[in-house]
């Protein structure tokens, strides 16, 4: 595991548990770097003052909060430490309320709580109590230069963290431009539309969706590397089909995919060792 990104205490009713933060996902796009295309030399962001004229090192920034036009406050680095919140070092629940009623647009980030030794107990039994009663922790915490909102549910062996957005960083839908209803749902429609969703159905498994993009952009790099020469795939030409005709075209393809999918699990299960007792 990486380094904790954040140490503190969960703070549940009067009791304190000390744990510690861990990023739960990563990244795994490639990275690129700006190159000065005449040489491919790597370029350096430089950070010049237009007033004294001079190239600056990190060491002769601070951070300035524009408090009226042309004006600003310096705020040093010891400075946010002293903002005056408990959640600094403080994961402060709240209230508890069940998964159902947070709607995932307000979720934003993932991160693994591990318990300090001495909070192990206390740590587990907040675990046991929300597996035992179905319930979230809700609080807040400050890391990353802001307060977060956030949730606490079971994982495994440990909790979750998920940060969270405030309510009024949510856009409304009803900023977007949507057209009207040129006419009713038939209710055939809504029938083969229905047929369609249940014949398509099945258990999400994380582990059988990739990032195609990712695969395929990996593979142009590695052509460009051989100097091989990489095609464009051509754009597909879609046509507006009759919506009936459509979702009866659907509905066969997703029952041909179904069947082969118990297939494929068929062949697996008669290929997988027998347990002998």
């Amino acid at each position: 595991m990486a380094r904790a990104i954040w140490k503190g205490v969960i703070s549940f009713g009067m009791v304190v548990i000390p744990v510690k933060m861990y990023t739960a996902t990563e990244s795994k796009t490639p990275s690129f770097n700006l190159l000065h295309r005449k040489c491919l030399s790597k370029i350096r962001q430089v950070r010049h003052c237009p007033v004294c004229d001079e190239y600056l090192g990190s060491e002769d920034t601070v951070r300035g909060y524009e408090y009226a036009k042309g004006q600003y406050v310096v705020l040093e680095e010891s400075d946010f430490q002293k903002v005056p919140v408990k959640t600094i070092h403080t994961i402060d629940i709240s209230g508890f309320v069940e998964a159902h009623e947070i709607d995932p647009l307000y979720y934003r980030g993932s991160y693994y709580l591990e318990p300090e030794e001495l909070g192990a107990k206390p740590f587990f039994l907040l675990r046991e109590a929300l597996l035992a009663t179905h319930q979230m922790a809700i609080a807040k915490v400050t890391f990353q230069g802001r307060e977060h909102l956030c949730c606490l549910r079971p994982l495994d062996e440990t909790l979750m963290l998920h940060t969270m957005y405030y309510h009024n960083e949510i856009r409304p839908p009803s900023d977007l431009v949507l057209p009207r209803r040129q006419a009713e749902i038939a209710p055939e429609e809504l029938k083969m539309a229905t047929t369609l969703v249940n014949a398509m159905a099945k258990r999400f498994r994380p582990e059988e969706y990739e990032d195609e993009y990712r695969l395929a952009l990996e593979r142009v790099i590695e052509a460009k590397i051989q100097g091989e020469e990489v095609k464009a795939p051509a754009a597909p030409v879609g046509k507006v089909a009759d919506l009936m005709s459509a979702l009866r075209a659907s509905i066969e393809a997703a029952k041909r995919e179904s069947a082969r999918e118990e297939a494929r699990t068929e062949e697996a299960a008669r290929r997988r060792p027998r347990q002998h007792g």
